[in-house]
């Protein structure tokens, strides 16, 4: 129990949140990257826990006399190596990162350690490591951030790692809008999402393909001349796919460009620490089908309390895991995502979910709940949000109005009802 208290300790530090008006900056100047590697680590450190501990020997104590001696764990090269780079960052020096862990790496351990008022030894402890890992991977993507606690803290590099738990023991911090929105006296228990991820990585999403629907419709796109318009429309089911289609090019697009601000980690362990999106909105993601918008948004915000994370972190997470989500057609990692964006305040993103309940994909089919989605991001976009899918196309707003089921109009427009469902069939 006293290990796991540390670990939970590690892991919140690992993804305590800037400060907001640092955050608003970061993302304005385009280095979102670096609170989405922080988020992001922080989840690959506990769903990848359970298998890194595989990999170690256990760390056991052996009493010969009054004194105790410490078994150092097994470790793989690769690990050792990622000790050596983030123990250099951090000023402990140990050496050109070999693999091997040798005196020179040792002794810079022990320096961590002390710096850190932890047991010195010259093994790291897994939440030690843990700890020291996401730091290095939240400091090198953090751009500005990183520099402006660096000069705060007026210590170097080495400052960063106090700054880091600092943070997480409850320093203070900007309360963001969506925060301020969940009820107050909710209980919070930071890490908790998280650390309950189980250790499973599917190799993509159930269900019918969206890749595959979103060719078919391409082509039938191309055969008409182009995508369907409000005052052209025929087959609404038709123009609604057309538009899931283009918001998911939009999706893929906005997540690549973030995704490659990123230092230190691969195209590869990006997509596998989107998966665990998978698990972790699952039953929010099942909670679709069966209850309306706004019963499931709440469900969502309950996860963001638990996570521990800021909602700027999880909300570049969020982007680029929906994007890796498409792109490899996982649609759990996709809802998921998508769900967490809305419920995050970012309704435009609401739209996706509509898609998705329209037409089956991830999820039961409900045409009937999906209408409250797509209103809800309408609406959004209509009262000023920021459009996320084709922004510069004015129309898009009135020919999903009047293609999304039932019909409905702009507020004191003309109704416009749909057509019953096409025979039009694209799988």
């Amino acid at each position: 129990m006293v290990t796991k208290r540390f670990v939970i300790a590690a892991l919140m530090t690992s993804v305590a949140a800037l400060p907001g008006t640092q955050v608003a900056a970061d993302l304005k100047d385009g280095i979102v990257g670096g609170l989405v590697g922080g988020a992001v680590s922080g989840i690959i450190v506990n769903e990848s826990a359970k298998a890194r501990e595989r990999n170690r020997a256990p760390t056991t104590t052996t009493t010969t006399t009054p004194q105790q001696v410490y078994r150092a764990p097994t470790v793989s090269s690769q690990q050792v190596r990622e000790e050596q780079t983030a123990l250099n960052y951090f000023g402990f020096p140990a050496g050109t990162p070999d693999g091997v862990s040798g005196r020179n790496t040792r002794n810079a351990i022990s320096q961590y350690q002390a710096h850190m008022g932890y047991p010195v030894n010259g093994y790291l402890a897994e939440h030690e490591r843990q700890f020291l890992i996401s730091s290095y991977y939240r400091a090198q993507s953090g751009g500005v951030a990183t520099s402006q606690l660096i000069a705060e803290r007026g210590q170097g590099t080495r400052g960063l790692l106090h700054a880091y738990r600092d943070e997480a023991a409850g320093g203070p911090q900007a309360q963001s809008p969506v925060m301020a929105a969940i009820p107050q006296g909710a209980q919070v228990q930071p890490s908790a999402g998280f650390a309950a991820l189980p250790n499973f990585m599917a190799s993509g999403g159930d269900g019918p393909s969206l890749a595959s629907h979103c060719n078919q419709v391409s082509l039938v796109t191309s055969s008409n001349g182009g995508f369907v318009t409000a005052a052209s429309m025929q087959d609404p089911r038709l123009a609604l796919s057309e538009q899931f289609c283009l918001a998911r090019t939009y999706a893929i697009a906005e997540g690549e460009t973030m995704a490659a601000s990123l230092k230190g980690i691969t195209p590869a362990q990006l997509e596998e620490q989107c998966r665990a999106f998978g698990p972790a909105m699952r039953d929010h993601v099942a909670a679709l089908s069966l209850q309306d918008r706004g019963e499931v948004i709440d469900g969502v915000r309950g996860f963001v309390l638990q996570t521990g994370q800021s909602p700027a972190q999880l909300a570049g997470t969020g982007k680029v895991c929906l994007s890796v989500g498409y792109r490899v057609d996982n649609m759990a990692v996709a809802l998921g995502s998508g769900l967490l964006l809305t419920a995050l305040g970012q309704e435009a993103y609401g739209e996706l979910i509509g898609h998705h309940l329209n037409e089956g994909f991830g999820t039961t089919r409900r045409p009937d709940l999906a209408q409250g989605w797509y209103l809800a991001a309408i609406e959004a976009i209509e009262n000023g949000a920021t459009p996320v899918f084709a922004p510069g196309n004015d129309g898009r707003s009135e020919l999903l109005r009047r293609a999304i089921p039932g019909g409905v109009a702009a507020p004191g427009g003309t109704v416009q009802p749909a057509a019953a469902l096409p025979t039009f069939k694209l799988d």
